[in-house]
């Protein structure tokens, strides 16, 4: 085992809504603003709190999904993407110990043991005199290793938090690092799946210039980097890559295909991959390349103009056609679908797979899934595993079969995801570091197209 020193502390919350999210982005600018090297992170599957994450430091932010990772490759990523800052952030997703099912794994509390790090707690104020020293104690004592060590008040005024600073630190031991109050038009708005994207909000960095600057009014960042620095040594097992060989992956990048985990991709570089961004709603033809990835996003807000990209919807049908390895997940399964529908709008998109996608009105397959290979594909033998997630509000007529899905839970499968020896299309979400050998086949499979 190695270990490395990383100040580190996670901000989590009793709940989400807790604008856990904004007072991050607050903190990560004002520490910058301080001088200090920032790295950051979100706990979960989550791809868009990220987003706003990486827009604040100028670098991206990465996941770290206990779930889908493991606990031995959490503290590496931590360690690999910590080395040159300061100070790591981490957020917290949910609630601090909603986890799957009635358990705390995979939540935010399993991150903060599994990376021994410090926790403050965000704390609605609204509403709460002292009941907000029994809602910290509560949360600090319901396990003995919570790692809760701080917490900030949100939503109140600095007469009320001068006034109670003093009795609920005295009730719970834990030291009260600042508070935010009510900012007008500072908010981030939502939509289906969650925040809407950083890239939507036009004047994002100004909306966080004013939260770095309260922040630095009303929060104790020098207590704040104190409790960082008291965080233990980080031990973490090293990963070594090997490389395939030099290949070409055009991935899809724009409003509509977002969805990535940074870290996986960099896995496909270190394999040897050379990634080249375009747009299926801009680009006028696809890339010269040996793969093809298309991310999750929000296709459907841009149906009719993904449809009316016919040049770029040939080119991918064309070379898919002729075996281009593809990997396609959420948002980019659909777009390789026959058709997208919407009330009695039809929109045709690249039709490499048949059928069609449409939204729905809920949720129509949420949470952490294992899944495991039908049959011999792009990314694994029959029988390969990994860890994977599904969140979407839509849902197609041929979902596929190459894949046996079941809720991590316990509670319910199905089969999914179109699979053949140059594809990958479906609904579930998988971080390839969650099972090296998917990236390295195909990056493997990149490999040998191009030699065609």
């Amino acid at each position: 085992m190695a270990e490395v020193r990383i100040p580190r502390f996670m901000i989590s919350a009793p709940g989400s809504g807790s604008g856990k999210t904004t007072i991050v982005c607050a903190l990560l600018k004002a520490l910058m603003n301080k001088g200090h090297r920032v790295a950051a992170f979100k706990s979960g599957p989550d791809y868009i709190d990220p987003m706003f994450h990486s827009k604040v430091i100028g670098a991206k932010s990465r996941n770290l999904d206990v779930f889908m990772l493991g606990k031995e490759i959490v503290p590496y990523l931590v360690a690999k993407n910590s080395k040159e800052a300061d100070v790591a952030v981490f957020e917290g997703a949910m609630g601090f110990y909603d986890g799957m099912g009635k358990t705390v794994e995979a939540s935010a509390y399993d991150l903060a043991v599994t990376c021994d790090t410090p926790v403050i707690l965000v704390v609605n104020g609204k509403g709460a005199a002292l009941s907000i020293a029994a809602a910290i104690k509560g949360f600090k004592e319901f396990r003995s290793d919570s790692h809760i060590v701080g917490a900030i008040i949100n939503n109140v005024n600095p007469m009320s938090y001068m006034f109670y600073k003093d009795v609920i630190e005295k009730e719970t031991g834990v030291k009260l690092l600042g508070y935010f109050p009510v900012m007008q038009n500072c908010g981030f708005e939502s939509r289906h799946l969650g925040l809407i994207t950083a890239e939507e909000i036009g004047d994002l960095q100004q909306i966080v210039e004013r939260l770095a600057e309260q922040a630095t009014k009303s929060i104790d960042l020098d207590g704040l980097m104190e409790l960082a620095q008291a965080a233990s040594s980080l031990e973490y097992k090293e990963q070594s890559i090997e490389p395939v060989g030099r290949v070409k992956l055009a991935i899809a990048q724009d409003k509509a295909f977002c969805f990535y985990y940074q870290d996986a991709l960099d896995l496909l570089c270190e394999l040897g991959a050379e990634l080249i961004p375009f747009s299926p709603i801009n680009d006028d033809h696809l890339p010269e390349c040996h793969g093809l990835i298309l991310g999750g996003g929000y296709p459907e807000l841009y149906a009719q103009q993904l449809a009316d990209n016919k040049t770029m919807l040939q080119d991918i049908k064309a070379a898919l056609g002729k075996g281009l390895p593809c990997f396609a997940e959420c948002g980019g399964f659909m777009y390789l679908l026959e058709r997208y529908v919407d009330g009695d709008k039809i929109f045709h998109w690249v039709g490499a797979i048949e059928g069609q996608s449409a939204m729905t009105s809920k949720l129509t397959r949420f949470g952490y899934v294992n899944i495991t290979a039908n049959e011999d594909n792009v990314l694994c033998p029959k029988g390969g595993k990994i860890n994977a997630h599904e969140f979407h509000y839509s849902d197609s007529t041929n979902n596929g079969s190459g894949f046996a899905i079941c809720k991590a839970s316990g509670k319910g499968q199905w089969e999914g995801a179109h699979t053949t020896a140059s594809m990958y299309a479906g609904y579930p979400h998988m971080h390839l570091w969650g099972n090296k050998e998917f990236a390295r086949s195909f990056v493997e499979h990149c490999r040998e197209y191009a030699k065609c």
